[in-house]
């Protein structure tokens, strides 16, 4: 008697929150990777090399990525990818890898967590949108609690430094704005944003990298190894999930994310022998307790019943 196939019921579709959950999680990957950037750059990167440094972490990328897709912007794409791979790349690379080597991580981590804030004030007059009380006051606990976790009495301010920190920070706040409104032309995914914006971004740093720097006297195995690790994880992959992410979350609750970083970079720090004092410690719940709120809904005050 021939055997009948058994039919296994279908899997029951995610809800809305559950799909919105496994987003916010996949779009944290982006700057969790990123928080691994300080201990390579001061680790294993030659010094003194910032903007080669964004160089090779944006353009074999970018590269790699236009060679998987093969999808060229079309149109008004074009300035508009210059314009983000400026904003997102070309400007927060450099800028990025110069707070690292001028500023203690502690003080470049608390300039990035100010990211929120400013996304949520340009969001204003670009998209028309008003952050409620809520969104303001998770964005500042979540700076104090950056600036709790790595900020200690070590902690020396560098002008050009600080400079440089605050200067990345509004770029990329303003290529997340600029990203969110003008999203994605039709067939273009997040995998070919991100290698547009990265090819842009290198294209830009190219020259600039090699007049005002020129190559590195010596790159060794551990160099070699660290722009690979920024390049791929931290670049191209980080960036497409970035991109997706920005896409199908508001923006309030994307732009948090970026706390990821100093908090990630923490932890790197605590495996490599650093030790949490309870300040810290209660710096790292607040910073994490912001980020998560971020990505609630603000509560419903509640309406009084007009009397009759």
């Amino acid at each position: 008697m021939p055997l009948t196939p058994t039919r296994h019921p279908p899997a029951p579709p995610r809800t809305p929150s559950a799909h919105r959950a496994a987003v916010v999680a996949l779009t944290a990957l982006a700057p969790a990777a990123w928080g691994t950037t300080y201990a390579v750059t001061t680790e294993l990167l030659p010094p003194g090399h910032p903007l080669f440094a964004g160089l090779m972490r944006a353009l074999p990328a970018g590269l790699l990525g236009l060679a998987l897709t093969r999808v060229l912007p079309r149109g008004d794409w074009w300035w508009k990818t210059a314009v983000l791979g400026a904003l997102n790349i070309g400007a927060l690379f450099p800028l990025l890898f110069l707070a690292a080597e001028r500023l203690p991580g502690g003080v470049a981590a608390t300039l990035s967590a100010t990211q929120p804030l400013l996304v949520a004030a340009l969001a204003i007059p670009v998209l028309r949108d008003r952050p409620s009380v809520w969104r303001w006051t998770w964005g500042v606990l979540g700076v104090a609690g950056v600036g709790l976790v790595v900020l200690g009495p070590q902690a020396r301010l560098d002008a050009v430094g600080v400079l440089a920190g605050l200067g990345g920070t509004a770029a990329m706040a303003a290529g997340v704005v600029l990203t969110k409104r003008w999203g994605r032309p039709a067939g273009a995914g997040p995998l070919t944003l991100a290698a547009w914006q990265l090819t842009a971004g290198g294209l830009l740093l190219l020259p600039t990298a090699l007049a005002v720097e020129g190559l590195p006297h010596r790159i060794d195995a551990g160099a070699a190894g660290g722009y690979l690790w920024l390049g791929s994880m931290g670049g191209l992959i980080a960036y497409t999930l970035w991109f997706r992410g920005i896409a199908e979350l508001p923006v309030g609750a994307s732009a948090p994310l970026v706390l990821l970083s100093p908090l990630v970079a923490t932890v790197v720090g605590t495996a490599m022998g650093e030790a949490l004092s309870l300040a810290q410690t209660l710096g790292f719940v607040l910073a994490l307790a912001a980020m998560l709120a971020a990505q609630l809904n603000p509560p419903k005050t509640a309406t009084k019943e007009p009397i009759r």
